[in-house]
């Protein structure tokens, strides 16, 4: 459709901005394995729906995505700017380790290979040390037109070791993000968009637990509103498998723009796989998986023609 082409000429700054005024979702569907990419696009384009494709480095290292390059070059194949956008997702300054990352080379790395928004999570480091590098890689990444994301608070779940109790967590907030420190930060970092703590966690990467079913985790929506009050810019939610639909609906009226979907997508093309040992088989179960997704649980179909319209 020709109106899909006033996505394809718009910058991602401009698209963002549009999803978080009209409160229209835009997903980040990670690639933990190549052959993901096709898949995912291929229902983007049936069902007319913008998101950003995302890798992050737990992708690369614990599963099958290989590299930054790797999957810069399969989205060369098959990625339609039309309807998507590459992220490079989740660089830490401190792993789930504890270990520093050289987060500096992975950035680059994605700068120098044309990913359009690139995340720096400094949320391990204290506020002002997080302040300052994020404020770094913003002054190199805007110069190229790049995105940033960045983390305030604690998404918990990647972390080694078992997690507290889902609903001890909720109810103490621990980790949860402070609105005045969201607002300070976003004003001393000129940050894109922010990574936020509301009672989203992460879906465990290794283990035993990285095949289980995700806890099914609640938003606190009176501190979200607080967040999107002073802050003002998209946020974002990571740890998007697993949440509860009417949270996630309510988190989108209130100014969350992003949502990361790992887990969930993960799990259905490692069915694929398991089930009939191909890869054309794993796309098909992915395939059927986003489809839910996007028309039955974001209720997203068309959200392209819809952000279209409004640039």
């Amino acid at each position: 459709m020709a109106i899909l082409e006033k996505l394809e000429k718009a910058s991602l700054r401009e698209i963002m901005q549009v999803a978080f005024r009209e409160h229209i979702l835009v997903p980040a569907f990670n690639v933990a394995y190549l052959p993901m990419v096709a898949g995912i696009v291929e229902v983007l384009r049936e069902c007319q729906t913008f998101a950003l494709l995302e890798v992050s480095r737990p992708d690369i290292t614990r599963f099958g995505a290989e590299s930054f390059r790797a999957v810069k070059e399969e989205y060369d194949r098959f990625g339609d700017p039309k309807l998507t956008r590459l992220h490079q997702d989740h660089v830490p300054v401190i792993d789930e380790e504890g270990a520093m990352v050289d987060w500096r080379a992975l950035i680059e790395e994605a700068l120098q290979l044309g990913y359009h928004s690139v995340m720096i999570d400094g949320s391990r480091l204290s506020f002002a040390e997080n302040v300052r590098v994020t404020k770094e890689v913003g002054e190199k990444a805007h110069k190229l037109g790049v995105c940033v994301e960045a983390e305030l608070g604690a998404v918990l779940g990647h972390e080694a070791g078992p997690l507290p109790p889902y609903e001890e967590l909720f109810a103490s907030g621990k980790g949860f993000t402070s609105p005045e420190e969201a607002a300070q930060f976003v004003r001393e970092t000129g940050v894109d968009w922010l990574s936020i703590a509301v009672g989203n966690i992460h879906g465990a990467i290794s283990g035993v637990a990285k095949d289980a079913k995700k806890v099914e985790a609640r938003l606190n929506i009176e501190h979200l509103q607080k967040i999107q009050s002073l802050t003002g810019i998209p946020l974002v939610l990571h740890g998007g498998s697993g949440i509860k639909k009417q949270y996630v609906l309510e988190a989108i009226r209130n100014g969350i723009t992003k949502i990361n979907v790992g887990t969930e997508i993960r799990q259905a093309y490692e069915q694929g796989w398991r089930e009939s040992g191909t890869v054309l088989g794993a796309q098909k179960v992915l395939r059927q998986r986003l489809r839910e997704l996007i028309q039955d649980y974001y209720g997203i179909q068309g959200s392209a023609l819809r952000l279209a319209e409004k640039l």
